[in-house]
């Protein structure tokens, strides 16, 4: 028997054959079925491990270990709710087992529960330590007490700094915190001192992807893998940091290798889905959110993810379905306003505008209740941009930057036709559409430095001490940040990141040459999308009428201030006037780029390439008019956010004087 478990890891197909002739002279050996078990699955024949282990389990119980590796067979075999379900029981049986509840948490992780991942992980840390000392520190982790689990961790470190246990347990203390610098930069050092420390670099790649270091989580992916070619968890977080970057061929080829081994995770085909929507294969996106749904018909998510399409159109089954949940009372409220907005959609489909307000209303107050969003804030960040981001500001910095040309942004605010002009742009032979990049913001957050109450935000303020050689090392940084979206050596790419109209002066700054064009739609038309539209993340203001009235207006306030202190280096566009007159608004747009004119850029439609945002499959459709003056259907309950925009609305497209 020793010799055997000996094998487990050289050679498990042997291990097994000593554990079938042990099984022969002395049938049904508990700890021998469980080798057996063990050894079959690590050689890869998962149905000759369940087949050991099933009834192992079933026999024995309390035996945590059973049910463990019971738990890995499953999960293995696909039956993800079964492996879930036993792993549970392993730790209920034996709370202190650190790999079942590491196990747990790979699984959350792969399913998109962070919170009860992070908790598992949390008791995973507790079991793995024998250390009194960090005991205390670990339940508190586990019972959410932040801020003692990060007093008595730190003061361990004091005494004891190359403690890799509690490196590893401050970094999750960071990560729940959002401090996802500092967690990077404790693991860094935990896997310095031990690399073979497996979990730590685990949570290594998730905070890396979470920063977007999308290359250097890869190869921290990359060496999990070698070490666990099949675990569904890292191929999971590989296929989202691949769709994260634009690599979605080998993102979708993930997913679907994962899902072909593991068919029950829900969240797994919802992100799936997602990742066939953006390549455009609009029918298979369906498929995998309908199987999502089957799988978990809870789940709002998926729902919303079909009405996010916007082309989609509810089966008369679908609405009843979608009714059903939101009658449960036990419906989590994520999951609620998910149905809601997509409930809304669908009765704007049928023209049923009175109830699909409402349903809209319920969705935003429901989403907004969860974000703490000010609108004092964008009042005081546009005052202080005004007083500091003049024309003599940016003429004592003429030549600082970077002098490249390649970037060119789109700003302004969602839904107001951006994707459009993307796909226009993007279809020109010297310029690559990549998505919606977090590199600018990255940085403008690095000179933010952390916000402390009271204390007046360092940003934009901290541009006026950005030395002539600093703003060239940034623009330079953003260069290198983003040459890994760039997949075909276009000399232009574009960067869409409608916030980024908040980093103008930081753009001037660092890419003086960068062109900037402003996608601007009629105020009622841009800020009712937004209010329909569920934003996985950002855009706190868009939850409520009048914070999206009050945000559009100082949207165009800042954006009036850049035109007149730094004239023409802002192209702005009017959607309508796209929509009206296609082809003198693509010549203009050609011009202010520096391009010359090219008729595939009329041809937008035809253009192929992945689109990651709501509007992906409608830039994929020539031009049309049909969502204009689809606002007015609603004029009656939009009457706060018309008092909100107040004098912009009556002047657009000109600007009220500010």
């Amino acid at each position: 028997m020793i010799h055997a478990e000996r094998l487990l890891q050289t050679n498990p197909v042997l291990a097994a054959e000593q554990s079938s002739e042990i099984l022969k002279v002395a049938p049904n050996h508990p700890a021998a079925t469980l080798l057996l078990g063990v050894a079959r699955r690590m050689s890869g024949d998962v149905a000759g491990s369940l087949q050991a282990l099933e009834p192992l389990a079933a026999t024995q119980p309390k035996w945590a270990k059973a049910h463990y590796e019971r738990g890995l067979a499953l999960e293995d075999a696909g039956r993800a709710t079964c492996a879930l379900a036993a792993l549970r029981r392993a730790v209920a049986l034996r709370p202190n087992m650190p790999d079942a509840w590491r196990a747990i948490g790979d699984h959350l992780t792969m399913t998109g529960d962070t919170a009860g991942a992070d908790a598992a992980y949390a008791h995973h840390i507790k079991a793995s330590t024998q250390d009194l000392r960090l005991l205390a520190a670990a339940s508190a982790l586990i019972e959410g007490r932040i801020a003692q689990a990060e007093s008595a961790l730190r003061g361990h470190l004091k005494q004891f700094p190359t403690d890799v246990v509690a490196l590893r347990m401050l970094a999750e203390v960071g990560a729940r915190l959002g401090r996802n610098a500092d967690a990077e930069a404790l693991l860094e050092r935990c896997l310095e001192l031990a690399p073979s420390f497996t979990p730590a670099r685990h949570h290594y790649a998730i905070v890396l992807h979470r920063q977007n270091k999308s290359a250097a989580a890869i190869r921290q992916i990359d060496q999990l893998t070698k070490l666990d070619p099949h675990n569904p968890s890292y191929r999971n977080l590989k296929a989202v940091v691949l769709a994260k970057i634009g690599d979605f061929r080998e993102s979708i080829e993930i997913y679907a290798e994962v899902l072909k081994v593991n068919p029950e995770h829900a969240k797994i085909w919802l992100s799936f889905g997602h990742a066939l929507a953006t390549a455009g294969r609009e029918q298979d996106s369906i498929a995998a959110y309908r199987k999502s749904i089957e799988l978990s018909p809870q789940l709002g998510e998926a729902y919303w993810s079909l009405a996010n399409l916007k082309t989609y159109r509810f089966t008369d089954d679908e609405k009843i379905a979608m009714r059903a949940q939101l009658a449960r009372g036990d419906l989590a409220d994520e999951d609620r306003f998910h149905f809601d907005f997509a409930m809304g959609k669908s009765l704007e489909d049928e023209q049923n505008y009175p109830d699909s307000f409402d349903h809209y209303v319920r969705a935003n107050r429901l989403r907004g209740s969860r974000l703490n969003y000010d609108p004092e804030e964008m009042f005081d960040f546009v005052r202080r941009s005004k007083r500091l981001l003049s024309a003599a500001f940016f003429d004592a910095r003429a030549g600082f930057g970077t002098p490249t040309r390649d970037p060119i942004f789109i700003v302004g605010l969602p839904r107001a036709g951006s994707t459009l002009i993307e796909q226009i742009l993007a279809s020109h032979s010297s310029v690559e559409g990549t998505m919606e990049l977090p590199d600018l913001i990255t940085i403008a957050a690095g000179l933010s430095g952390k916000k402390r109450p009271g204390v007046e935000p360092r940003y934009p303020g901290v541009l006026g001490t950005l030395t002539e050689q600093v703003c060239c090392n940034l623009g330079e940084e953003y260069i290198k940040q983003t040459r890994i979206q760039r997949k075909t050596g276009k000399p232009f790419f574009i960067d869409k990141m409608p916030n980024n109209f908040l980093h103008i002066g930081l753009i001037r700054l660092i890419l003086p040459n960068a062109k900037i064009i402003d996608a601007r739609r009629h105020p009622m038309a841009c800020c009712f999308s937004g209010f329909k539209q569920h934003f996985a993340e950002g855009h706190r203001y868009s939850y409520n009428l009048e914070h999206l009235g009050s945000y559009y207006r100082h949207y165009v306030e800042l954006m009036h201030h850049f035109d007149c202190v730094m004239p023409g280096k802002v192209h702005r566009i009017i959607y309508e006037n796209m929509i009206d007159d296609t082809e003198v608004e693509v010549e203009r747009l050609l011009a202010y780029c520096e391009l010359p004119f090219e008729n595939a850029c009329l041809r937008f439609y035809e253009n192929g390439r992945p689109v990651r945002t709501a509007s992906a499959q409608q830039v994929r459709r020539p031009i049309y008019r049909d969502g204009i003056e689809h606002w007015r259907h609603y004029e009656n309950q939009l009457q706060p956010l018309k008092v909100a925009l107040d004098d912009v609305l009556e002047t657009y497209p000109n600007v009220p004087h500010f």
